[in-house]
């Protein structure tokens, strides 16, 4: 094997960045990315997805290229490009096969590629692995060897950093496995667990988030269920929490590049072995119909949904990020204009550029500019709309006008007479 003095993370978003930036501060590293604009800006010590600080960049040793010839004579290649699913939910590995044809043209004998984006079971060694041979006449198991180390990048979070966390590793030798294990244990204090195989070190990253997709799609059938019967889906929450065993998860919408799209990763391998995974998908339809009845219980509340005015607050799929991948609130502004509605959309983190190159929504620059609405949506819980008083609501309201608020923003805020409320 060759040395890991010398690593190359292969792509530079969400995941590599972050990678790449804890693997500098012990050894020489290179961050490879075809999007120019984005080497541009990193060289700057800019960071558009606001994971990895300013200074951070600035002093870190990591050099950055969109030069594949760079990339020559690293020990080790991790691939962290983005493992979306296409308009039919299935697997799209596009990035991935363009990751390992890069690799092939500069690997060197001896190499290492560790593969850390999410996928199903058995992808590393069964595409990855015949891609860069085929690309570069090498023989995989002894000219190069494979790895895998699932990411565990949680967007915007502070505490679960990639220098806190588990890092689960596994190659395709014990030699690999130990190089891999001593690399990763290098930069974190979280440790690092060896999984038995590379196909279980991959299957266990797509059932972390498929899991959690369950999960909420339980609690998002509760709250459709509690709806109709007229109880509050918090409410029912609360007392349910006092129970020591009881799983603390919320309704809402679900969506980012993890949980609202691994668990198509696993079901499509499933299937491809004739198994029908009925939880994992029933988990999907459910989640990725939220949605649409939230837009629904609003609509249906409106007097006149037809030209009824609507203001919704948060188009990231998440919290306090700027990330707009996969964002399911554009399922309520979808829905909310077919049944007539004029909605407007504010999100003071998102890239009005992006918003409008991805979903065609032309963002509200201010909420000062805003004008009375016949609904207020209060979709995703940013700090900033957390920080909203019930006058500052109240201004953006028409009189007898609804707030839905699908997070609990407001849940301890008390309006004034005339203003409606409905929670998720």
């Amino acid at each position: 094997m060759a040395s890991s003095s010398f690593i190359a993370v292969v792509g530079l978003g969400y995941v590599g960045l972050p990678l790449a930036v804890a693997l500098a501060r012990h050894h020489q590293v290179i961050g490879f990315d075809n999007d120019a604009s984005r080497i541009k800006e990193l060289a700057a010590s800019r960071d558009r997805t606001g994971e990895v600080a300013q200074e951070d960049l600035a002093k870190s040793t990591l050099t950055f290229s969109t030069d594949a010839s760079a990339l020559k004579g690293a020990g080790i290649f991790i691939i962290a490009v983005p493992t979306p699913v296409d308009g039919e939910k299935r697997p799209d590995l596009s990035a991935v096969r363009a990751a390992c044809r890069t690799i092939a043209e500069q690997i060197t004998p001896g190499a290492v590629v560790v593969l850390e984006s999410t996928v199903w079971p058995g992808v590393t060694e069964e595409i990855c692995g015949p891609a860069i041979e085929a690309a570069s006449g090498l023989t995989c198991g002894i000219d190069f060897y494979l790895g895998y180390s699932p990411e565990r990048i949680n967007p915007g979070d502070r505490v679960h950093t990639i220098e806190k966390i588990v890092k689960v590793v596994s190659g395709q030798t014990r030699e690999v496995t130990a190089q891999l294990a001593e690399v990763y244990g290098s930069i974190t204090a979280g440790g690092v667990f060896i999984a038995k195989s590379i196909k279980a070190a991959e299957a266990a990253k797509v059932i972390e988030n498929a899991q959690r997709d369950i999960n909420i799609a339980f609690v998002n059938e509760v709250a459709m269920i509690a709806h109709k019967l007229d109880i509050s889906t918090r409410d029912i929450l609360e007392a349910a929490a006092t129970k020591w065993n009881f799983l603390d998860f919320e309704p809402g919408l679900v969506g980012g590049h993890c949980i609202g799209v691994d668990p198509y990763y696993l079901a499509h391998r499933a299937q491809e072995l004739g198994h029908e995974p009925e939880v994992i998908l029933s988990g999907r339809r459910i989640n990725d119909a939220m949605g649409g009845f939230v837009a629904g219980q609003v609509a249906d509340r409106l007097d006149e949904p037809n030209g009824a005015r609507v203001l919704v607050l948060g188009l990231t799929f998440k919290e306090n990020v700027p990330d707009l991948r996969n964002s399911r609130t554009v399922d309520i502004v979808e829905t909310l204009t077919a049944r007539g509605c004029q909605v407007e959309v504010h999100d003071p983190l998102a890239d009005p550029v992006d918003a409008a190159r991805q979903y065609g929504i032309e963002l509200l620059r201010d909420l000062n500019d805003a004008g009375q609405y016949a609904a207020l949506v209060g979709a995703v819980a940013h700090d900033t709309y957390r920080a909203l008083a019930s006058a500052d609501v109240e201004t953006l309201l028409a009189p007898d006008g609804l707030v839905a608020d699908l997070r609990g923003l407001w849940r301890g805020v008390d309006f004034p007479a005339g203003i409606r409320r409905w929670e998720l």
